[in-house]
């Protein structure tokens, strides 16, 4: 007899004793079955939505036999508004006004600081800030001094224009950067990544332990105090997690404030892309930015916002270099799936192939092309706290829906140019 007939032979007679004893003998398919649970997700959706993303992690997670060797399957989310409540990045930029952290430009000039601020913004932003400090010197805006400051500088980032009304920025291309999410990492000049990291840990705590609701004095101002993570999305993503998917973040937030909080859902530094600055040799940040595809480190015209996502997600991600990563890449190079919350995310959204996960936030194209749902795969889901009401009006899809490059409003067009039309508000 030989040794392996001996072995088949012993093994014969050990199922066989096992079974006399009345014992059960599991299958090498049925142990590698309770060894690879899929994760079941909690409840706290709308509609079928849960059913929908449960049927995703059983489709492409580790579980799935006919993907024992396949590459793991990709899922990207947005960060502010989608992963949490609220916006971490204003969360950084007030916490920055109130502890004083933004740095007088060289010269005073601020158009140092984006090559986007208007003439009427970087006079209006030396007059209130000009007498404050020397030039490389933080302002005191968290001082009753420096209050002016810290309200021309609160109004140029929140609502794109001085406070006496005066567009603060001009001339970007409207689908790859927005020059107000652009400067806050360009205002934080002169600091290294560790220690915006530990200004992020600082306002991370401050705002998860306000009491939802809550607002903050900035300035002569008051603006929103608090953050949530969204125990749905967190669970999402952990489930994803466990079930093999390779979990990335995408936001327009500076991406060592992104790194601090994606923590809290398990998503390591490594798996983060936020806006980057440039570095001088000794590691400070620069008021420029890196680029991505066709546009180079210090461009300053592309960031993590729309074309721009696409972009950046195909570099880090897939590994897609120069112009090519601005480009749609083939499916088996393209997210499974991907989750956001507004317009800055449509470009990624409609490039996961299998299921896209929208927040609504009333947002005009993402919503347009949400509820029109023309390929099946877009789920539409209530913001998880305080969610919107229902949108009035419907959605002007078919007029005004789409922002072009210049920045004209024009029709949502599907990938076969027809036009999406209007759209009413369903899920709420």
């Amino acid at each position: 007899m030989t040794p392996s007939s001996t072995v088949r032979r012993l093994q014969a007679l050990g199922a066989a004793a096992a079974i006399a004893a009345g014992t059960l003998v599991a299958t090498a398919p049925a142990a590698q079955a309770a060894h690879c649970a899929t994760p079941r997700l909690a409840a706290g959706w709308y509609g079928d939505n849960q059913a929908r993303l449960q049927q995703l992690i059983d489709q492409y997670g580790k579980c799935n036999p006919y993907r024992p060797s396949r590459a793991k399957p990709v899922a990207v989310f947005d960060w502010d508004n989608t992963v949490v409540k609220n916006d971490v990045g204003d969360a950084q930029m007030y916490w920055l006004l109130r502890n004083g952290k933004i740095r007088q430009p060289a010269a005073g000039d601020w158009t140092a600081t984006s090559r986007y601020l208007t003439p009427a913004a970087a006079r209006a932003l030396a007059d209130a800030c000009g007498a404050l400090a020397r030039p490389g010197a933080p302002l005191p805006t968290g001082t009753p001094a420096g209050a002016g400051c810290a309200d021309e500088l609160a109004a140029v980032y929140g609502t794109a224009a001085t406070r006496s009304g005066a567009a603060a920025f001009a001339g970007w291309d409207h689908r790859t950067i927005e020059p107000a999410y652009a400067w806050l990492p360009q205002l934080m000049q002169g600091w290294t990544a560790s220690q915006v990291r530990g200004f992020a840990a600082a306002a991370r705590a401050e705002n998860l332990a306000a009491p939802i609701g809550a607002t903050q004095q900035v300035g002569s101002g008051s603006v929103t105090g608090w953050v949530r993570y969204y125990d749905q999305q967190k669970d999402l993503i952990q489930g994803l997690r466990k079930a093999g998917f390779d979990v990335w973040i995408s936001s327009a937030s500076p991406q060592p404030v992104v790194e601090v909080w994606a923590k809290g859902v398990g998503v390591t530094a490594d798996h983060v892309i936020g806006i980057r600055n440039t570095t001088t040799t000794g590691g400070k940040f620069t008021a420029h930015l890196q680029g991505c595809g066709s546009v180079k480190d210090g461009a300053d015209t592309m960031i993590t916002y729309i074309d721009g996502k696409r972009c950046w997600i195909n570099k880090e991600v897939f590994g897609v270099r120069g112009a090519a990563a601005e480009k749609v890449q083939p499916a088996a190079r393209r997210q499974v799936f991907a989750a956001g919350d507004s317009d800055t995310d449509i470009s990624f959204l409609r490039d996961a192939t299998a299921l896209r996960l929208v927040v609504n936030r009333n947002k005009n194209e993402l919503m347009c092309r949400a509820y029109d749902d023309s390929d099946g795969k877009w789920i539409v889901n209530p913001m998880f706290i305080e969610p919107k009401k229902q949108k009035a009006a419907p959605y002007p899809c078919s007029t005004t829906g789409y922002v072009d490059h210049d920045g004209t409003a024009g029709p949502v067009r599907r990938g076969d140019t027809s036009i999406v039309p209007d759209q009413t508000d369903r899920v709420f």
